[in-house]
């Protein structure tokens, strides 16, 4: 079985009233010990030595999220472990000063936001203007191991045009700055405004790969190779492909089984490549509207069938993705799990769905409030109504 892990980003917020804080630069020296630099770029000189063996924990672009990060996994229970340990530490770390963390993919509360003060993200925002300074989005990132960075660019060209099923499947952000948004996913549109971004091409072989985003690169849009945000790339600093569509799942158990389906989505297309099937040829156009759409509906509507690309209902296609990665499932012992995961989410619901439950009876503060509840549930923290947070705290909003 091939090992995999995720990154999850989580927004840091204001428990009483929704409202997103920038205090990532005082949390992660809680959560990161002192020690050498790790070689990385880092903000405050804040080295990124996890203060767990199984916990990682950086920076992102805005000071009001942080990122999560697993060890390699080798099944569905260590990897739930690890995110909710996360979860828990990274909430823990919030509640010194005043605060908590919620996995929400954009904040139902509007506020100004703060850029990160490293070089790089401050450039970004001197390049890219209004789309650093409202990019206040939480993504959830599937690493799966590959053998090569060719089987790696195989695997790319055959889950594609099944990529769209994962957005609808982690819809997780119906609110931004304040505003019903009209889509189940809004992370996706928000995120889709970076130019290196999106589905792409059939590369057909890594040379064909390596140059397209040495061209990218060069062209000078492009800061530097990090800002490749394709749907699915490989990994530059480990032997893995890593999955981008999703929105940062609100439930722990969703999180985990995204995962899964995405080591299975790999598994497969590695297996078909060894076998010479040949990627669906699907015009890069047509996945964009795939993933419009689900970003758009989510699991309330209509997804575009990754077989024939036409309108069929979202449950009918999250059920076919089932069917094409059950013989993977099945042989790695997953394969009930996952229907079980997928039939709880048809049942009660996308983060998305989840979200707009508690907004008829107090607003998107209460929708916040949930989703703090939410995010920590499983992760043995107790009751949230029942933890004050301490004082002393530093608040930024």
């Amino acid at each position: 079985m091939r090992t995999f892990g995720v990154e999850e980003e989580l927004l840091i917020v204001d428990p009483e009233t929704g409202m997103p804080l920038a205090l990532a630069d005082v949390m992660l020296p809680t959560l990161v010990p002192p020690g050498p630099d790790t070689g990385r770029e880092v903000a405050a000189g804040v080295p990124r030595t996890p203060v767990h063996e199984d916990a990682g924990f950086s920076f992102e672009l805005k000071l009001e999220q942080i990122e999560t990060r697993t060890q390699p996994c080798l099944d569905y229970a260590a990897l739930l472990r690890q995110v909710l340990q996360g979860r828990a530490l990274a909430d823990q770390a919030a509640r010194e000063h005043g605060a908590r963390v919620a996995a929400l993919a954009t904040s139902p509360r509007g506020s100004a936001t703060h850029t990160t003060p490293k070089p790089r993200y401050i450039a970004m925002q001197e390049r890219f203007g209004v789309i650093v300074r409202d990019q206040l989005t939480c993504g959830f990132h599937v690493h799966t191991l590959v053998e090569s960075p060719e089987e790696g660019v195989a695997v790319m060209d055959r889950i594609r045009d099944k990529l769209a099923v994962l957005i609808a499947l982690s819809a997780n952000s119906p609110y931004w700055n304040g505003a019903e948004t009209g889509f189940e996913s809004y992370r996706t549109q928000a995120w889709n405004r970076w130019p290196g971004s999106g589905p792409t091409m059939i590369f057909g072989s890594l040379p064909v790969y390596r140059r397209l985003v040495t061209r990218l690169v060069d062209s000078g849009v492009l800061l530097d190779e990090g800002m490749i945000y394709f749907d699915a790339r490989l990994c530059r600093h480990h032997p893995t492909v890593e999955v981008r569509v999703a929105d940062v799942c609100l439930r722990a158990g969703d999180a985990a089984l995204l995962a899964v389906l995405v080591r299975a989505l790999v598994e497969s297309a590695a297996r078909e490549w060894a076998d010479g099937v040949e990627p669906a040829p699907v015009p890069t156009l047509l996945l964009r509207m795939a993933a419009w759409q689900a970003s758009n509906c989510g699991l309330r509507g209509q997804l575009l069938d990754f077989g024939t690309f036409t309108p069929a209902p979202a449950p009918d296609v999250v059920q076919a993705l089932v069917d094409y990665l059950a013989p993977v499932l099945a042989e790695q012992g997953e394969l009930e799990q996952v229907r079980a995961g997928i039939a709880r989410i048809l049942s009660e619901g996308t983060g998305s769905q989840l979200q707009r439950r508690p907004f008829a009876h107090g607003g998107l503060a209460a929708v916040v409030a949930r989703a703090v509840q939410l995010t920590g549930e499983g992760a043995g923290t107790g009751d949230p109504a029942e933890q004050a947070p301490s004082l002393g705290r530093v608040r930024r909003a």
